[in-house]
């Protein structure tokens, strides 16, 4: 399976040093659900409950943080499956490391913000069921609800949710930042591979590997 791009076909699998479609699209459509998350996020938590959009705001963040997780499984999956391209030459030890961590902290965040969600969800005194995307039920944690100790479970579970977000967004402004700081100080391909273009014309190699 390919598609074109500058006249190149790209591939659905990573090679050596290029993206293919399936982490890139992947790629994209968590970093638009996570800023979606956090912008709904700091939305509902400063609307008083008796307000119109209190409701409808939390049950699209949890439809929303359901995605995500699963999402990020699929990526998490697929990036064990296949690999990633290799990091620019040239790099320093320290920032080889740098953007392994980021990389590896964005993946944690990722998949554990959702479930410290399910957690609070499972141990609000409210006990309001949740419907992603108003059609599938997601149940709550049976042991968290029933547990005789969910206020405080709630209140840790809370923190840790809020803590993560805001460590993502954090590392989210430090992987945009280090992109762009590939792509106009050193002038690699580090940002265009995650766009699926390229800044050099194919050689005769990439064609024969492509056709």
């Amino acid at each position: 399976m390919v598609i074109l791009t500058q006249g190149e076909a790209m591939q659905l699998s990573n090679s050596q040093d290029r993206y293919g479609v399936l982490s890139i699209v992947l790629h994209w459509l968590v970093a638009i659900l996570f800023l979606a998350m956090l912008a709904i996020g700091l939305v509902m938590t400063r609307l008083p409950l008796t307000d119109p959009l209190t409701f409808p705001l939390y049950q699209l963040h949890k439809s929303i943080g359901a995605t995500l997780f699963l999402l990020m499984a699929v990526r998490l999956v697929w990036r064990l499956a296949v690999g990633v391209p290799d990091l620019p030459a040239g790099l320093t030890a320290f920032e080889r490391f740098a953007a392994r961590a980021t990389h590896a902290g964005l993946y944690v965040i990722l998949l554990v913000m959702p479930l410290t969600g399910w957690v609070v969800v499972s141990a609000s005194p409210f006990g309001i069921a949740t419907l992603l995307y108003g059609v599938v039920p997601l149940p709550h944690i049976g042991f968290i609800e029933a547990s005789p100790d969910k206020a405080a479970i709630e209140n840790i579970a809370s923190w840790v949710h809020a803590v993560l977000a805001a460590l993502g967004a954090g590392l989210l402004l430090l992987h945009v930042a280090a992109a762009l700081w590939h792509h106009f100080m050193r002038r690699d391909e580090v940002l265009m591979r995650m766009l699926g273009r390229s800044r050099r014309p194919p050689t005769e190699t990439d064609r024969e590997t492509n056709s």
